[in-house]
């Protein structure tokens, strides 16, 4: 596929053409010329309105349903879902039944995403089963291609394990993720202790469960080195400790979800379903503290957190609903209203190097690795923008700046139709 991307602004600093409008010309999946006015036989032009190219972004937490919840999404479908909303690779958590915790499972991941446009870098489960007992098969899974180790959204309380992880994955070097929350204090909690918990008579969650367990995870990890990602945060003190932590040389990173940045627990009110996610949303001072946190750099990276959950799970009660939003098809937009554009893709293509991901800048003779979008129309997502199987999206009638057209990766070009 030979391909002429017309009058495109590149947003890449380390580009000669940053901040340029220019035709960029792709044959065999190499750039071969970047310039103006370019015109080749053979070439097909493509041509967008106010068409932007960045670095191809890395979503650092999607969660599928296969194997075992094909209902709530198919790899194939969620991976058409990220190239559509312009996500060249994800980071796949080990939610799958069964949970990812061995060489197989790894091996399965990798080879449902050999031929697609967007690459699937697999997190192996910390502990089998994930069920934070025993150390899983790290080693292996490194071998068969897993890029870090986590129990998604499950705290590992036995602090004495995550020591001898940390310790151990430094033989061939590991990431370790601790997704920090200690589980008996945040006991039945449903959403953030506050006013609003209290107004609307749920049980809260304290933004001390989450500061205490980061504070612990630290502490090991100054003890054993080795490098620690702390995903999803959502509290300023969180902020805090790990800004702390990596003024004292600390090999540590972390992320906020996109819908703990937009997002504030006021939007509760009415008990919506799909507002319920984990870590919970927050007051609007956490919520400022967590976009400085971005700005200032403490914060490495963003993601959507996309978690597809079918009706079974999520629409019922509150209290019993299962906690987690989808979040591909609207992440852009949506940090478009909330952070200046080169931050944007600053810390939706940061996670790239974070797991292990070639850096594939947009200059000549690189391989075209990139993201196709419009940074400035203006529309308000809605549930026809969903394209995954599932549609709990914490974003329906939210306001959004700025929308994806599509990738070039691995040859093929996706385009958001």
């Amino acid at each position: 596929m030979n391909l002429i991307f017309k009058n495109a602004v590149i947003i890449d600093p380390k580009s000669p053409h940053h901040n340029k409008a220019v035709d960029i010309q792709v044959e065999n999946g190499i750039i071969t010329k970047i310039g103006t006015g370019l015109d080749a036989a053979g070439f097909e032009n493509i041509v967008l309105d106010n068409l932007h190219v960045s670095k191809g972004w890395f979503d650092s937490s999607v969660s599928f349903g296969e194997p075992g919840h094909e209902d709530r999404e198919t790899i194939a479908n969620g991976l058409d879902v990220a190239a559509k909303s312009g996500f060249t690779a994800v980071a796949v958590q080990p939610t799958g039944i069964p949970v990812a915790d061995n060489q197989a499972d790894i091996f399965f991941l990798k080879g449902k995403a050999a031929h697609t446009a967007t690459e699937i870098y697999p997190i192996g489960a910390l502990t089998k089963g994930s069920e934070g007992k025993d150390i899983a098969e790290l080693f292996d899974m490194k071998n068969a291609g897993a890029v870090a180790f986590g129990d998604y959204q499950k705290a590992l309380q036995d602090a004495n394990l995550l020591k001898i992880a940390l310790q151990y994955v430094q033989d061939f070097d590991g990431l370790v993720i601790a997704f920090s929350q200690d589980d008996k204090i945040k006991g039945k909690g449903v959403v953030h202790e506050g006013i609003v918990s209290t107004r609307l008579g749920l049980k809260g969650i304290p933004a001390l469960a989450e500061e205490l367990q980061i504070a612990r995870n630290l502490y090991l990890l100054e003890y054993t080195g080795g490098k620690l990602h702390i995903p999803t945060i959502s509290t300023a003190k969180s902020v805090a400790l790990i800004r702390e932590a990596k003024q004292k040389g600390l090999n540590v990173t972390c992320s906020v979800a996109v819908h703990n940045l937009l997002f504030t627990d006021e939007v509760l009110t009415d008990f919506e379903s799909n507002y319920k996610v984990l870590p919970p949303l927050r007051p609007e001072g956490e919520r400022k503290a967590l976009l400085n946190g971005v700005l200032d750099g403490t914060i490495d990276v963003i993601t959507s957190d996309h978690n597809p959950l079918d009706v079974e799970v999520k629409v019922l009660e509150f209290d019993l609903a299962k906690d987690g939003t989808i979040g591909l098809e609207s992440a852009f937009g949506a940090l478009g209203t909330l952070l200046p554009l080169e931050v944007i893709i600053d810390k939706l293509t940061a996670a790239g190097a974070l797991f292990g991901g070639s850096e594939h800048n947009i200059t000549e003779g690189a391989t075209a690795v990139f993201t196709l979008f419009n940074p400035a129309v203006e529309w308000t997502f809605s549930n026809a923008d969903i394209l995954s199987k599932s549609k709990n999206s914490a974003f329906i009638n939210q306001p959004m700046k700025g929308k994806a057209y599509g990738i070039y990766n691995r040859g093929k070009l996706i385009l958001n139709a």
